[in-house]
């Protein structure tokens, strides 16, 4: 059936698909899926690696680790996690107008699994230096791979566009459930560096396996769209230059005068992380060029911000907060049958790949009833129960406090309620993007959703490095707080926002 859909003068019926999708869609979905196998693998490794061998690992565990507190692991990983997706930004910059989308994402697989390669030596220089490039690299293929799937097909009107997507989803959840079972049981359980390195195995099977697929993608992802002009080259190395040689001199500065500590690289970072995202918004929204009717959506548009990033400043904590807590007072048995800490972390992608059909049937469902929820109603949903979920965490951290393990299922409740709100607000809050971008951005706008993220596990990273305890009782009922009553705003200003937001629903 979805032969006859394809374009060209072959012959149909001789045209080898993928699930009846162009054959270049199953490149870009092995390439994705181990590129996230490899990514969270190594997240579900992170936070009990920093920790391990100090006072906040968990009793009995393997020791090898950084042996960093619970309050530095957590800055870390938030930071780390932002960096990730602030490094959209320029990946997208880099495929836009340096190497075009194809020789970006080669480059950024090689980047990533010399960063795997990196975390598997010993010695915290060299695991700093590995976490770099892990996300620099993951900040460039994301940035290009959905590009590069976009391009398989005829334009947005092509019927197979929106199934092809799908497809592609699917195989970012599948890497990202299957790697906790393989990379964090070998790191966690027996080996840390052996772990890290079995990540840097699956990117490179991503990597062989596009470098040998490329032939089946689309002529455009070879293309340069926007290719910078020798001035512009010149002007951009000049300036890179003069950049890190400024670093450069300063850090130069701290280490010999002995002063230098993590934090003079976090706080930076973590402080970066929440002005970008600000600078970003307030330059757009100052941009003269914008009509009235895009001055208004912009303004409607950064209530979803906002909104996305409280919700991702809880949700993020699933790799660092609930990790922490499922190791040191999480039974880890059930019927029986011992399990490793890091399995949790495959709950996510198994719930999404099990409630995303059951989602996308209801707002049908809905929809031809005319009693779908709108967009605004949707964010304030998903703010709701990221909220709702850190209010029943507080039940379990209360029995635990006396040294008893509670059981799994009060971890398994928490990323399920987690996942439910994330498939009210991250699917709608990527659509919203796309249908309220202005003209002007409209290739940069996504860059600016990813944002969120990164301004949400900022504040987190933030919150750390301040002295605050995350793991604490009272600090997670104020951020459970926090995102319910953004959800009520949210909900309240409702016809404020959707007039705003004008044609868009």
């Amino acid at each position: 059936m979805a032969s006859s859909l394809t374009k060209g003068a072959v012959d149909p019926s001789a045209e080898k698909t993928f699930f009846g999708h162009p054959r270049g869609l199953a490149t870009l979905f092995m390439t994705e899926m181990w590129e996230r196998f490899s990514y969270y693998g190594m997240r579900a490794l992170l936070v009990y690696y920093l920790v391990s061998g100090g006072a906040d690992a968990a009793t009995g565990s393997q020791g090898g680790g950084l042996a960093m507190t619970a309050a530095t692991t957590t800055a870390i990983y938030s930071v780390y996690v932002s960096m990730v997706y602030l490094m959209a930004m320029p990946g997208g910059w880099f495929g836009d107008r340096v190497w075009g989308a194809r020789k970006t994402v080669a480059i950024a697989g090689f980047v990533i699994m010399t960063g795997h390669l990196t975390l598997a030596l010993p010695g915290q220089a060299v695991f700093f230096v590995g976490l770099l490039l892990v996300a620099v690299g993951s900040g460039l293929l994301k940035a290009n791979i959905s590009t590069m799937v976009g391009h398989l097909y005829d334009g947005p009107e092509d019927p197979r566009r929106d199934g092809g997507f799908t497809l592609f989803y699917i195989g970012i959840n599948l890497g990202a459930f299957v790697a906790p079972f393989v990379v964090g049981t070998v790191g966690k359980e027996y080996n840390w560096h052996l772990g890290f390195a079995l990540a840097a195995v699956g990117m490179g099977i991503g990597l062989a396996q596009f470098l040998i697929g490329t032939k089946h993608l689309s002529p455009k992802s070879s293309q340069v769209p926007n290719p910078l002009s020798a001035e512009e080259r010149k002007a951009v190395i000049t300036k890179a230059a003069l950049g890190a040689a400024a670093i450069a001199v300063f850090y130069g500065a701290v280490v010999a005068l002995g002063a230098y500590t993590l934090n003079w690289v976090l706080v930076p970072l973590t402080l970066a992380g929440l002005i970008i995202p600000v600078a970003v918004l307030v330059r757009i929204k100052r941009d003269k060029d914008l009509n009235s009717t895009e001055q208004s959506k912009m303004t409607a548009y950064i209530w979803f911000f906002v909104a996305a990033a409280v919700f991702w400043m809880i949700y993020d904590q699933g790799g660092s907060t609930l990790s922490l807590f499922a190791d040191s007072k999480t039974a880890d048995t059930v019927f029986g049958l011992g399990f490793s800490a890091t399995w949790y972390q495959s709950l996510n992608p198994l719930f999404v790949m099990a409630l995303a059909p059951v989602f996308a049937w209801l707002w049908l469902w809905l929809a031809r009833r005319n009693q779908e929820p709108n967009t605004i109603v949707k964010f304030a949903m998903g703010l709701v129960l990221v909220g709702g979920s850190f209010f029943v965490f507080i039940v379990p951290m209360n029995m635990a406090g006396d040294g008893t393990m509670v059981s799994p299922m009060w971890l398994v409740s928490i990323y399920m309620i987690q996942t439910i709100g994330e498939l009210c607000l991250s699917p709608v809050g990527l659509s919203v993007t796309t249908k309220m971008a202005p003209q002007k951005y409209a290739s940069q706008m996504m860059g600016v959703w990813f944002l969120a993220v990164t301004a949400g596990d900022c504040t987190t990273g933030l919150l750390s490095l301040a002295g605050v305890d995350l793991n604490g009782t009272i600090i997670i009922g104020i951020q459970a707080s926090a995102a319910v009553l953004a959800g009520v705003a949210v909900y309240a200003y409702r016809k404020k926002v959707q007039a705003l937001m004008g044609d868009v629903h």
